[in-house]
């Protein structure tokens, strides 16, 4: 058995931690965008101080559905023609086809993007897919969700459930950056679910999903005032106070307590 490895909490990498006073562009991915609304302690302490989230290991079954969607609808793309699946919710919509397409989904290596010039940050984010209405020639941000659930999607109450609340501002963080570089895009977005069924007798060595598409109206007025906010976080020269409604802020002072 191996020695286990030094864990090294604080971040390396420069361009990972905001300086403050600089005149430089930050990048700030939707995902920290995300964790900034969340808990301004924790995002300050990871963006400014450098101090990293402990890590997890990557959902795995959730990725491999996300990459086989993303491999069908590009079938669809090359073809522009309407996925079945779309028909049977009596839409017509096409896998939007562009060259940075496979860019605009690395979340990573690319992804949408846009620099705010009132706070020289660039927000950016990688999008599962996005689809194209020809009849009013705009752009229709999808996003894929995977889970296992014993109850069926409820269209009507899938966005009321207080864990799905982070994923409508993601939609509306997506849609803002994609009008930033100059697209029309639609107010409607959709989560496109796929639920893995457990009421089979047995596995056969495959899952079998039910599929449902939620359709969410977004709201970005919000957007833009949020990332002042942001900056002005960044830029403080004292730590934000600890959030009582956040878990990791709660540990690392109980923590703190006990020593």
């Amino acid at each position: 058995m191996r020695d286990p490895k030094v864990v090294n909490p604080l971040r390396t990498r420069k361009n990972s931690i905001y300086e403050r006073g600089t005149s430089s562009v930050f990048r700030i991915s939707r995902s920290k965008f995300s964790n900034f609304l969340e808990c301004k302690r924790c995002f300050y302490l990871d963006r400014v101080k450098g101090l990293k989230d402990p890590s997890m290991p990557g959902w795995a079954l959730n990725s491999a559905v996300d990459s086989l969607l993303k491999k069908e609808f590009d079938e669809f793309r090359k073809k522009q023609k309407i996925h079945p699946f779309i028909k049977q919710n009596n839409l017509n919509l096409i896998p939007f086809q562009h060259d940075q397409i496979n860019y605009w989904r690395d979340a990573l290596r690319g992804g949408i993007s846009f620099l705010d010039t009132n706070t020289n940050l660039e927000i950016h984010g990688g999008v599962d897919d996005i689809w194209f209405d020809p009849k009013k020639e705009e752009l229709v941000v999808v996003d894929y969700k995977a889970q296992s659930n014993n109850a069926p999607v409820e269209i009507n109450k899938y966005l009321n459930n207080p864990y799905h609340q982070a994923y409508k501002i993601q939609m509306d963080i997506y849609v803002h950056i994609l009008r930033k570089m100059n697209f029309k895009v639609s107010n409607t977005a959709y989560f496109y679910v796929c639920n893995g069924e457990k009421n089979y007798e047995n596995f056969n060595g495959k899952l079998n999903f039910t599929t449902t598409l939620v359709p969410y109206e977004t709201n970005t007025t919000w957007v833009d005032g949020k990332i002042l906010e942001m900056k002005k976080t960044l830029e403080s020269p004292i730590v934000p106070k600890i959030n009582n409604h956040c878990e990791s802020c709660m540990y690392l002072s109980a923590g703190k307590d006990l020593i």
